[in-house]
């Protein structure tokens, strides 16, 4: 099965940069800044890129709001999907819509259903530390399509920042956080399917994304992404 991407899509804006410069967390980027990710399976061999693009960026009271663009390619290059995420971010902490932890796989077997999603936002503290424990995230859908019914219920729990410690990706080497948690997975049409994931994922303060993501499923790795590009 492949990796149930989550915990991928942290960055923020600058817009214009004469005129409204806007800051996350310490952070300011231009408009069209982003970054890439290439995602691996299990075996390690490459099995797609992901693009994410900053497109607009307003405010909200004391929050910026950023809207940032994703692009999805398999491994011949070849477009498979893209979407639109929303960020909400302020001078402590960046939240990330849950529904950042569906993966490809997902998004694809949802299309033919009306899915109505509500979300209990990925929080990302500006600055992390060995032993701090995270909040929870969740994400809850429901969808039809014709006379069959769907409901879908994915939780991000026990996250903790186990330690610290130098990563290398194709984007550069980064003294990254390591934080792991746990990933359930329900889903609900005719039959009941359920899922149970460990991740594991590195970040740094300075950098508003992922370095680099694992997930495994019964201590098997199945899917892991790597920071390739800052764009």
């Amino acid at each position: 099965m492949r990796k149930i991407l989550g915990l991928l899509v942290l960055i923020c804006v600058l817009v214009p940069y004469s005129l409204r410069a806007q800051g996350c967390m310490g952070v300011t980027l231009k408009e069209g800044d982003g970054y890439e990710m290439i995602s691996y399976d299990g075996k390690d061999k490459e099995s797609g890129r992901m693009v994410y693009r900053v497109k607009d960026v307003s405010k909200e009271g004391a929050a910026t709001l950023i809207k940032l663009d994703f692009e999805a390619f398999d491994k011949k290059g070849k477009p498979t999907m893209t979407s639109t995420y929303t960020l909400r971010c302020t001078g402590n902490e960046m939240r990330v819509d849950a529904s950042a932890m569906l993966g490809e796989e997902q998004r694809k077997s949802f299309e033919s259903f009306d899915m109505k999603f509500t979300s209990k936002d990925i929080v990302y503290p500006a600055n992390l530390s060995v032993g701090e424990t995270l909040p929870d995230g969740s994400l809850h859908g429901e969808g039809a399509a014709g006379p069959m019914n769907i409901t879908t219920d994915m939780t991000m729990t026990n996250r903790k920042v186990v330690g610290k410690e130098s990563v290398t990706v194709p984007a550069g080497t980064f003294e990254a956080y390591k934080i792991t948690s746990d990933m359930n997975v329900n889903t609900k049409t005719v039959m009941n399917m359920g899922f149970e994931f460990e991740t594991v994922s590195y970040r740094t303060n300075n950098v508003l994304w992922d370095i680099k993501s694992e997930t495994y499923r019964k201590g098997k790795l199945v899917g892991k992404t790597v920071l390739s590009k800052i764009l």
